[in-house]
């Protein structure tokens, strides 16, 4: 396999990890493996992982395909399909086993599936070592994000205050976001002018800005860029789509043409700083996710 076409498998594998798609994942698995000539460093993570994800989805028991979040009936659906396991989940030893990779596994991956897999965990320690593990580890944005998205479904309410992106946030663990519907109303209108621009150039670019908007959250949520988002106005919606389609077709094409975008968005030169500022900052969430995973 060309390094080119493992670096393409490896982003993929990332994707549907990230979007819930374990069905998916089994499968591009199970390709990965067949292949043959790579580090053998690769298929051990690979074995590893995949043996992980049929241990939470054994063989006929699928989670749903998650595209724009979960809606309720999705949630409804996986938490019957997890938490079906009770004996399993109340195994003082499995629960161990399931905390330790959360807190302690190199690969994001296996931390993302351990935290699934934690929501369903009994035992009153789950929630203080989530916590703990939560404001007090360096942990990658996105795993932050999660970690808040599995407290939430486990019941925690109450704030907690943390280091995230360099900044220290405080918010409610009860109002984190399990879906787009449930993200304050000018996120989505971001998400909604920069689908409606680009359906009529490429009906391909709206999944993928929606899929980009996801993870820009994820890196987002909280901070201070997230807070200027849901206290601003029209401008700030207008600056943040324009953002999010240049940096869409920078990352779909490797090209785009700024000033036109600005013209699109209806961006005049008295908003140029703060477009210009969003736009810096979704680049840096592309730089955070090439980089080497974060170490716990």
């Amino acid at each position: 396999m060309f390094p080119s076409m493992l670096d393409h498998y490896q982003i993929q594998l990332t994707r549907l990890l990230e979007a819930e798609q374990f069905g998916e994942a089994k499968k591009l698995l199970r390709f990965l493996l067949q292949c043959k000539g790579e580090d053998e460093r690769h298929y051990e993570e690979w074995r590893n992982l995949l043996g992980w994800i049929e241990m939470a989805f054994p063989e006929g028991i699928e989670a749903p395909d998650r595209t724009d979040g979960d809606g309720p009936d999705e949630r409804e659906l996986r938490d019957k399909v997890l938490g079906a396991h009770g004996a399993e989940n109340s195994d003082e030893a499995y629960v161990k086993q399931v905390l330790h990779v959360m807190r302690h596994h190199p690969l994001i991956e296996q931390q993302l599936l351990a935290l699934e897999r934690a929501v369903y965990l009994e035992g009153a320690e789950v929630d203080r070592t989530i916590l703990d593990w939560l404001v007090s580890a360096e942990l990658h944005p996105a795993v932050q994000f999660r970690a808040l998205q599995a407290l939430r479904r486990r019941g925690v309410t109450g704030k907690i205050s943390f280091e995230r992106l360099g900044e220290t946030v405080e918010l409610d663990v009860e109002s984190t976001p399990l879906a787009m519907d449930e993200f304050p109303g000018p996120v989505a209108a971001i998400l909604e002018r920069v689908e409606s621009v680009t359906e009529v150039t490429d009906s391909t670019l709206p999944h993928f800005a929606r899929e980009l908007w996801k993870e820009c959250l994820q890196f987002l949520y909280a901070t201070a860029d997230y807070n200027r988002i849901i206290e601003g106005g029209e401008d700030t919606v207008d600056c943040w789509a324009a953002a999010l389609h240049v940096n869409l077709l920078l990352a779909a094409y490797g090209t785009t043409d700024d000033e036109q975008i600005r013209d699109t968005y209806g961006i005049p030169e008295s908003l140029r700083f703060r477009y210009e500022q969003a736009s810096k900052a979704i680049r840096r969430i592309g730089v955070a996710n090439s980089e080497p995973p974060f170490q716990p």
